[in-house]
């Protein structure tokens, strides 16, 4: 009786087997291919960049006669003439004041609607939920006029609680989406044990489920406070009058127009340097904690 399901025990060799993994040149292709296109990307992005920041420390002439050339020296006062005469300090220090606002409130509303809609059941959460992620997909133009005269009416036009709302809103779709999906990864053990010890929902929330969530809230605050940092089309509309209350991007529209015509390209480019900053130091710091938020929800 002839077995077929097994290999001759006589030592004779099996047919050949297909190896589904594509041939090592295929592979090696593919790899030199999306290096080169990283590299291409990174460099456009730098670039750009590297060159504002050498700008900053040129002078006019400079910068018109060798555009590409580094700087004679390291002229400090283009900062403090942007910083001081342009007015980018004050445009800074009210960037941070409304963005810190408005960061504040997304992320403490955000967050609360997302732990509700992850770990609690009720009815017409679905609905509730579907309604807040909606919001995603309305860009911002649509809502410019209908905005204007609401927040008009409620006597917030051209002030920065207007503003903050304003952002809030507009950045609580994102926020609510994202943390929803990433409070649903925790685990439910540690939450009914707490609940057991004799935690309340509210202590549960904020000193058991917050810190364990802090990987996602630290990366969904960082994309909205680099939203919010370069908002421009908002406060544009609901920010106009009073000067003394723009935030950096009104600024550094404002400096483009009056630098430009001045021909004062030095201190353009230090303002625009400044207001780079914060951006770049805030995603250097946090890039690991942005990475592991994005993953942490893919663990599970």
């Amino acid at each position: 009786m002839t077995v077929l399901d097994k290999p001759a025990a006589t030592g004779a060799e099996p047919g050949p087997s297909r190896d589904p993994r594509p041939p090592r040149r295929e592979l090696g292709v593919v790899n030199v291919a999306s290096h080169a296109f990283l590299l291409l990307w990174g460099a456009l992005t730098v670039l750009p960049l590297l060159w504002m920041f050498l700008s900053s420390f040129k002078s006019d002439g400079e910068i018109l006669s060798d555009p590409w050339g580094l700087p004679g020296a390291l002229r400090l006062e283009n900062w403090v003439r942007a910083w001081t005469e342009a007015h980018i300090g004050r445009y800074f220090l009210n960037s941070a004041i409304v963005v810190a606002g408005s960061l504040t409130l997304t992320m403490l509303l955000g967050a609360t609607a997302a732990y509700v809609f992850a770990r609690y059941e009720f009815r017409g959460r679905q609905i509730v939920y579907y309604l807040f992620v909606g919001g995603m997909m309305f860009p911002v133009f649509l809502a410019l006029v209908p905005l204007f005269f609401v927040v008009r009416s409620a006597g917030l036009l051209g002030t920065w609680p207007g503003l903050i709302l304003v952002y809030t809103a507009y950045s609580l779709p994102f926020t609510v989406f994202f943390l929803t999906a990433f409070f649903r990864t925790l685990p439910t053990a540690v939450a009914e044990a707490a609940l057991i010890d004799g935690c309340g929902h509210f202590r549960l929330f904020f000193r058991v489920m917050l810190p364990m969530a802090r990987p996602g809230l630290i990366s969904v605050a960082i994309f909205n406070f680099l939203s919010h940092w370069n908002q421009f089309i908002l406060p544009a509309v609901l920010l106009e009058g009073d000067s003394s209350k723009y935030v950096l991007a009104q600024g550094l529209s404002a400096l483009a127009v009056s630098q430009g015509y001045q021909g004062d390209f030095s201190g353009l480019f230090a303002g625009l340097t400044i207001a780079t900053l914060p951006v770049l130091v805030v995603y250097a710091v946090f890039q690991r904690q942005v990475q592991g938020g994005l993953t942490a929800g893919q663990l599970k």
